[in-house]
């Protein structure tokens, strides 16, 4: 099992947040939110974050660098500002939608 490039993900071994960049021979790459040194661990040590732990760390969907989460962040900031508590809404959820389908969910064999 891998994680998709993005992803927020928990090393267990030091608790530590980290950010899936990439995947390479059984190993996931990871480094710390907002970058700096990058390192490799096999995917048994890691676990998906949960919303509290990326909450925690002020982390937001948006700030992956995925061009599609800025385009929907935008959008649902535009109709939150627009007062229509409908098309906020739905704003809302098309873009956790994108960032849960792209971002969150564990793909097999995947890379």
């Amino acid at each position: 099992m891998t994680y998709r490039t993005g992803t927020f993900v928990v090393d267990v071994r030091e608790n530590r947040l980290v950010q899936v960049i990439g995947a390479a021979e059984g190993r996931v790459q990871v480094r710390r939110p907002g970058g700096g040194l990058e390192w490799e661990v096999p995917p048994s040590v890691l676990r998906l974050a949960t919303r509290e732990e990326r909450n925690a760390a002020g982390l937001r969907p948006y700030q992956t660098g995925c061009g599609r989460c800025a385009e929907l962040e935008a959008a649902r900031q535009a109709a939150a500002a627009g007062g229509d508590a409908a098309a906020s809404g739905q704003a809302k959820v098309t873009a956790l939608t994108h960032w849960v389908m792209e971002h969150c969910l564990r793909q097999e064999g995947e890379r």
